[in-house]
């Protein structure tokens, strides 16, 4: 872009030599003589410079952000890669489980809307396809896959939650009726996931269940084998 504005330059100084200068000169001077808005053009000329090195500055920032994404775009591939290598020869790992609370105790709900129950005290978590700020385990491969979850309340019961796949029931657990106590309840299924299938467990609206350091409430799943 310098060299373009040289150019501008250039073009603007031969354009100007060659029509304002006076036959016009002053007298005692061999310099030809502008008229003075040529100082007003040549202060534009000047901004217009700023601007166009300001722009390649930006286009520069553009370029080195394009190539940090194609890096993190290649670990990606080459993480996929890998992935499907293990799959292929048998041997990928995908195995979690984990419970709702860290710390603390105390119901959890209730919500207005249906809530993804975050289960953040992670035990384990092969292959990172749990999400503990999420709830949500995502399927990196195709395959058979088993999940379960565990639900306890303490006091009025007032408990339901399911098993969801991409927003779909597979299972659930209810109880609402027994009045005043403690009680448990469980759930499991294999299902088949496709990559980037989503399974979570669902708190529904206007329930709750309660969890301490007993780590009541637990969701867990695990590959059983590829497709």
């Amino acid at each position: 872009m310098k060299g373009v504005v040289i150019l501008l330059t250039m073009s603007l100084c031969l354009t100007l030599s060659g029509t304002q200068a006076v036959g016009e000169q002053k007298v005692g001077s061999t310099f030809p003589y502008y008229q003075p808005d040529t100082c007003s053009v040549v202060r534009d000329l000047a901004v217009l410079k700023e601007k166009l090195e300001a722009v390649e500055t930006r286009l520069q920032a553009s370029e080195r952000q394009v190539e940090e994404l194609k890096s993190v775009n290649k670990a990606q591939e080459e993480e996929l890669k890998t992935l499907k290598d293990l799959a292929a020869a048998g041997q990928l790992k995908v195995a979690f489980s984990a419970a709702l609370r860290t710390s603390g105790s105390g119901d959890i709900g209730p919500f207005n809307t249906d809530t993804t129950l975050q289960y953040k005290r992670v035990f384990s978590n092969f292959g990172s396809g749990y999400n503990p700020a999420t709830g949500v385990f995502t399927a990196m491969v195709k395959g058979v896959y088993f999940f379960r979850y565990t639900m306890f309340y303490s006091g009025n019961a007032n408990a339901v939650v399911s098993l969801r796949k991409n927003g779909q029931l597979i299972v659930s657990t209810w109880d609402t009726g027994s009045g005043e106590a403690q009680d448990f309840a469980s759930n499991a299924a294999i299902v088949e996931l496709e990559v980037g299938d989503n399974v979570y467990a669902q708190l529904s609206a206007n329930r709750q269940v309660f969890e301490d350091a007993g780590n009541y409430n637990t969701f867990s799943g695990f590959l059983l084998f590829t497709l």
